[in-house]
């Protein structure tokens, strides 16, 4: 009431047991009138399991394992009505130590204080504990930094599920050894289903702190179940023989609450055919890298396919939006595949919403949903990483192929011959550079910009010099050759033949080569062309276009201090 007098915030506070100054985020634009109705039943709720939680122990006598157990019972209970905030002050690592600890001590208690009345069956719980334990020391390393024991959904299952089974088998213990009433019981078996009801939730549908507000507040609630069978199960410690039976009406009631527990989330959680299914999202983690389509399975090109359709990468709009479900995406995707021009994907995209229509669909999204077709025109999406990078080599060794050294008979003290990869529409030569100069990228730069302001297409810049293509060629046949003094000029049969200086201060000048899964530079390893170590160079570009527009270049190096610029041949 006090919560409904003074504002949302103190509501909320007062229902969740945390401060106002907590609620700011959750009420900005305060709560709408269901949200306060689930606010208000929860209060209820809680107020009823705790009235539970704090009834006296029954009295009677115990020996030291069952003191010891109740003893830790009744911390377990407090750790959790504890509000979140305060623990949230210690580092995560002393709470989930603290928390592994707590429990060792309670399920090696339990198998020694609880009458099993079968070393199966206590066998059985001390597996069941085991798999527990081992979830709650994952956890413990995961907060220190450590290689963790397992990952994957499939892992985190395994130890939700251990936890939901530890449960279920002390309830069974509980039964057999007859000290524990059958509410102490039917406590114990809701626990199983909370317990259970956080798989779904917490795996398969996504943190359930990052959905509804108010599954937030129900969960919250729920989670009471457990302290309350954990605080009877050390209140009736004492008690010999079995407990009265409920009355009938009673034992109705909670088995309802048994069945509720168990079923009504299942079928919460299983939406209507309208609402759309989401698996991926644009910020799903695996759908960052585009894999390869010979790399997947069939069953796994669907999901490959989703990411792309829903992907933000760029800060672009998705394809379709994310009120199209998944299914009506891959429906729409076949589609496309189908689509005769441009002008019917631009309708299909439309009719889907698509905040993009006028790009289209790419060839390179559509193979995921219908590789016969986009196979048949573009087979290269059909290969795996592996093929691809097969292709890539062989395509790199044919083009390096019909490259050929233009002074075969003068042999430089290093020299190498290959095609030299430009970036198509955009790339305006290649550097002959210093790579271990501290201002590299800086004289890099300068070359580029001064390549545009000369006459020979040659940007000069200390230890860079960026050589410029006469043709409009997406790749030239590149030879380099460094000598101990200067070579013949030999300017026959050459369009271009100017000298530059160039200042190697590591003692490297080379060419930049192709790098792994690059697409620009020379097709082979380029050598040091700085023979002499560390000082001054001159350089020497060969350049000339044959009949069929093919661009070669030939790039000279010997020592020399001079700086001048010479033109050779123009």
């Amino acid at each position: 009431m006090t919560g409904l007098v003074l504002g949302d915030a103190w509501l909320w506070a007062a229902v969740e047991w945390t401060p106002p100054a907590y609620a700011e985020f959750f009420v900005r634009d305060g709560f709408d009138t269901p949200m306060i109705v689930v606010l208000l039943v929860a209060a209820l709720v809680k107020a009823a399991l705790l009235w539970l939680i704090l009834r006296a122990p029954a009295p009677g006598p115990l020996d030291s394992q069952a003191k010891a157990l109740r003893r830790l019972l009744y911390l377990a209970v407090a750790c959790t009505l504890v509000p979140w905030y305060s623990i949230a002050l210690l580092p995560g690592a002393v709470d989930a130590a603290f928390q592994l600890a707590l429990w060792t001590a309670i399920n090696v208690l339990y198998l020694l204080v609880i009458r099993w009345r079968s070393r199966m069956l206590r066998a059985v719980a001390g597996v069941m504990y085991a798999v527990e334990l081992v979830g709650m020391a994952d956890e413990l390393l995961d907060e220190l930094d450590l290689p963790r024991l397992g990952s994957g959904t499939i892992v985190e299952l395994t130890f939700l599920a251990g936890g939901a089974a530890a449960i279920a088998i002390t309830v069974v213990g509980q039964w057999r050894d007859g000290r524990w009433s059958r509410g102490t019981q039917a406590a114990g078996w809701l626990s199983v289903g909370v317990c259970a009801l956080a798989i779904p939730l917490n795996v398969l549908l996504g943190r359930i702190s990052g959905g509804s507000l108010a599954a937030v507040v129900i969960m919250d609630a729920a989670a009471l179940i457990s302290s309350v069978w954990i605080a009877a199960t050390a209140r009736e410690m004492p008690a010999e023989g079995t407990q009265t039976d409920l009355p009938p009406a009673r034992r109705r009631v909670i088995r309802v609450a048994v069945v509720a527990v168990a079923v009504l989330p299942v079928i919460a959680a299983i939406h209507p055919e309208a609402t759309p299914h989401l698996t991926y999202t644009g910020w799903s983690v695996d759908c960052y890298d585009r894999p390869a389509f010979g790399d997947l399975k069939p069953s796994e090109r669907d999901a490959a396919f989703l990411c792309r359709a829903r992907s933000r990468e760029g800060g672009v709009p998705p394809v379709f939006p994310d009120s199209v479900s998944d299914q009506e995406i891959l429906a729409y995707g076949r589609m496309l595949c189908h689509a005769k021009d441009r002008d019917e994907e631009h309708a299909i995209l439309t009719r889907a919403g698509s905040a993009r229509p006028a790009w289209g669909a790419d060839p390179w999204d559509l193979v995921y949903v219908c590789p016969e077709i986009v196979g048949a025109t573009h087979p290269e999406l059909l290969r795996s990483t592996t093929e691809m990078q097969e292709a890539d080599a062989a395509y790199v060794a044919e083009q390096n192929a019909r490259c050929r050294d233009p002074w075969p008979r003068t042999k430089g003290v290093v020299q190498a011959t290959a095609n030299y990869f430009l970036f198509v529409d955009g790339d305006p030569g290649y550097l002959v550079y210093d790579p271990e100069d501290e201002a590299a990228e800086e004289t890099a730069e300068q070359a580029m910009d001064r390549v545009f302001d000369d006459d020979a297409g040659i940007g000069v810049a200390g230890s860079a010099v960026l050589v410029g293509h006469v043709a409009d060629v997406a790749d030239v046949c590149l030879t380099v050759k460094a000598f101990r003094t200067p070579p013949p000029r030999r300017t026959a049969g050459w369009d271009q033949v100017n000298e530059v200086p160039i200042v190697s201060r590591s003692g490297r000048l080379t060419v930049p080569d192709i790098s792994e899964g690059g697409e620009v530079g020379a097709g082979a390893p380029m050598p040091n062309l700085a023979i002499n170590g560390k000082g001054r160079y001159r350089l020497r570009v060969y350049v000339r276009v044959d009949d069929s527009e093919e661009e070669e270049h030939l790039i000279v190096v010997f020592p020399g201090t001079s700086r001048k610029r010479l033109t050779l041949k123009s």
